[in-house]
């Protein structure tokens, strides 16, 4: 039994190992990028620093490379993909400097709607996601000691803030990581969590009810100035995986993933990933098997975190897939592919 056991192990590392690498796509651009999302394996979305998009509707054949008007100053750390022709983009900057700004496109990038822009202080977007076509959800850094949460349900014509009366307070300094597109996911028809970092530990704000009442919960994540939770994952209801680490030591080694069975009421270590360090995004494959990226390198697991396989050292800050076809992004032009079967 130990013999065929030890086999299989052998058997399960050498398929991992032997997965191709990621391969490099053109897209004629320096601009670095942190948002990727797919409609499916030929449609993809990306948005980046210098007001960049992209878009491919032919597997990556070809990608169109554009800059929405008057929007060269604006960093597009968020992108949410509809169809080939519809998305959105959400902007990460100082309200202040008038940086806080979610646009749409409705003819594939040919032109772009501003949908949403406030100078209020102390905004600064960091993560949005929609529950379908007309309903929408965006979270900014805390204003006052509370999140600041936008939500949508006629596709981003009007945005509404929900009161702070019904967010829990944040802790001192606590806030989200603006890095990956991942600190806020929502999953079926009404859930949303958000993650967050920078306070004693990683913490995860959840509702139930597209964001009219909420929970927090402490994960076993290690918080701090620039610690803690970058990316949020939910594969069902109950399910889900957050992932983080240290963004001033990207490659210092210590726990960076947690997962949940119950929603996100409560949250239990798993093991770090190899390679260690910083992960800010996660996918679930075909076979249930998770993919991390992070600036540390490419992870991935058969057994929900138990153990972890190195793909590469590559750097990445986000990832998207569909049906195992996996598009990740990174800084300076960063690009590519993958095919996981």
């Amino acid at each position: 039994m130990k013999r065929a056991v030890f086999s299989l192990a052998i058997g399960l590392a050498f398929v991992l190992s032997s997965l191709a690498q990621w391969q490099p796509q053109s897209v004629g651009t320096d601009a670095s990028f942190r948002a990727v999302s797919v409609v499916n394996a030929d449609v993809v979305w990306i948005g980046g620093t210098k007001g960049t998009f992209l878009r491919t509707t032919n597997g990556g054949k070809t990608w169109q490379t554009g800059t929405v008007p008057d929007a060269q100053a604006c960093d597009f750390r968020d992108v949410q993909a509809i169809d080939a022709q519809t998305a959105y983009l959400m902007s990460a900057g100082p309200a202040e400097k008038g940086l806080a700004r979610l646009y749409k496109t409705t003819n594939g990038g040919q032109t772009w709607s501003l949908q949403y822009q406030t100078q209020k202080a102390g905004v600064f977007f960091d993560s949005m996601d929609f529950w379908d076509k007309q309903h929408g959800i965006v979270v900014s850094d805390p204003v006052d000691g509370k999140w600041f949460v936008l939500t949508t349900d006629n596709g981003g014509e009007s945005w509404q803030p929900i009161s702070p009366a019904v967010l829990p307070p944040m802790e001192s300094n606590e806030g989200a990581f603006a890095a990956s597109g991942t600190s806020l996911v929502v999953q079926g028809k009404r859930n949303v969590w958000i993650a967050s970092g920078m306070a004693k530990f990683g913490r995860v704000f959840r509702s139930t009810d597209r964001g009219q009442t909420w929970s927090v919960t402490n994960t076993p994540l290690p918080g701090g100035e620039t610690t803690g939770l970058f990316g949020m994952h939910f594969f069902s209801e109950k399910n889900g995986m957050v992932v983080g680490g240290n963004y001033k030591q990207e490659q210092q080694a210590g726990p960076n993933v947690a997962i949940t069975h119950d929603g996100g009421q409560t949250w239990q270590l798993t093991a770090q990933t190899d390679p260690p360090g910083l992960k800010e995004a996660i996918v679930l494959l075909p076979g249930d098997r998770v993919l991390t990226v992070g600036p540390s390198g490419t992870s991935i697991s058969a057994d929900q975190g138990q153990t972890w396989q190195r793909l590469d050292t590559e750097g990445f800050h986000s990832v998207a897939c569909a049906k195992g076809t996996c598009y990740a992004v990174g800084a300076k032009g960063k690009v590519a592919m993958q095919r996981f079967k």
